[in-house]
């Protein structure tokens, strides 16, 4: 079906993500008149987003000339914050990262020494790549806690005490550019969509510190009316022993409260095993160890319950595993898969798939710099830009 928009900001988003590469071609995607099309072409090329490159097949007159994004139209920055880190890339506009840096911090040390070491890092890629401010076009953000994405301020973040309501925007106002922020597991959704996405209903959890889930709708991350959508770390969870683990964010019995990366180790520690840290747990299951692989199985199959009632009210096409946690691999992926087959209806888990992210390590910058490079082409955004 052809598209309803002809507009630059659409012909470049079909450019770009590989549906057109003539004139010709978005001429039969759109509908549009050939010379709509291409003064809308010429204008992104005199931008600098668009350029020629060689010449097509030929359908009997002369071969068309291929168009191509110029993903070298300057540069996004993408900040991915955990709870324990702080990873900074420099990317292209086609988010292939081109400098990175990154190192251990604390986020309970509060946003103004946090986001100033973020800003360094920044400064320090741009730098590596041969790069200045001036040629970022935009900033992605990725914060271990909900966010009220239209403001980029955090809300009442449980594992980020001092973050309440930060404009976390204003601290990279140096770069003179739209800043998107937005909840690390949104983020890293994307960072699995890819930059070529996907017209699929995805799932994809997060277990590290906390538990979160990115809800992907028709490839598009789903938000909800302000922005907490997919905080499945607070769901509660019943214990059939009629225990009660308090959470951090105050109630009990939480998901992340008995699932999550510090639940892992608080029961580890326990069971005494030899462990100083989550990485020590997984680690001791990855190598066999009889009681940390069934700590770890019995993770996945409470995160399994939770899931289980998400696939029978979602319907998803796959759910991704990603996160400290995550790198578990099998034993966790195995308790999931055993509480979510089991509970879930028949149809709904027909053809799930439950998988581990190839790059658990990068989909959070990845993700940071999609969002900057989507919200920078974002189709009103192109023809706002080209207006002025």
């Amino acid at each position: 079906m052809a598209s309803t928009s002809a507009s630059a900001g659409a012909l470049l988003h079909h450019v770009r993500t590989g549906r057109a590469r003539s004139r010709a071609e978005l001429v039969a995607l759109t509908g549009a008149a050939r010379n709509t099309v291409s003064a809308r072409v010429d204008q992104l090329i005199t931008a600098g987003l668009l350029e020629e490159g060689g010449r097509g097949w030929s359908t009997g007159g002369r071969p068309p000339k291929l168009l191509q994004f110029n993903s070298r139209a300057g540069c996004v920055l993408a900040v991915d914050l955990g709870v324990t880190s702080v990873d900074v890339a420099v990317t292209d506009l086609s988010a292939q990262v081109i400098a990175s840096a990154g190192h251990a911090i604390d986020i309970a040390e509060g946003p103004g020494p946090v986001l100033a070491e973020a800003d360094r890092l920044a400064q320090q890629v741009l730098a590596e790549a041969g790069l200045s401010t001036a040629d970022v076009r935009a900033v992605g953000v990725g914060v271990p806690g909900p966010v009220e994405f239209s403001t980029g301020r955090p809300s009442h973040p449980p594992i980020m005490p001092g973050w309440h309501d930060h404009p976390i925007p204003h601290a990279f106002s140096r770069y003179d550019c739209p800043v998107f922020v937005d909840n690390d597991v949104n983020v890293m959704a994307l960072g699995e969509m890819g930059v070529a996405g996907s017209d699929q209903d995805v799932l994809v959890v997060k277990v590290g510190t906390g538990i979160g889930c990115g809800v992907i709708v028709e490839g598009a991350v789903y938000r909800g009316a302000q922005g907490s959508a997919g905080d499945i770390g607070h769901i509660h969870v019943a214990q059939p022993d009629g225990r009660e683990v308090l959470c951090r964010c105050g109630n009990v019995n939480c998901l992340e409260a008995l699932a999550g990366g510090g639940a892992l180790l608080r029961d580890a520690l326990a069971a005494g095993l030899p462990v100083q840290t989550t990485r020590d747990v997984i680690e001791l299951a990855a190598q066999g160890d009889g009681p940390a692989l069934e700590l770890v199985r019995a993770a996945g199959r409470t995160i399994g319950t939770v899931l289980a009632a998400l696939v029978n009210f979602f319907n998803p096409h796959r759910i991704v595993m990603t996160g400290g946690v995550a790198q578990a691999g099998i034993p966790l992926l195995a308790g999931i898969r055993e509480a979510v087959y089991r509970r879930s209806m028949p149809l709904a888990a027909r053809s799930l798939e439950i998988t581990v992210s190839a790059a658990p390590d990068l989909s959070g910058r990845i993700g940071a710099a999609l969002m900057a490079v989507e919200g920078f082409l974002d189709e009103d955004s192109v023809d706002q830009a080209l207006a002025r």
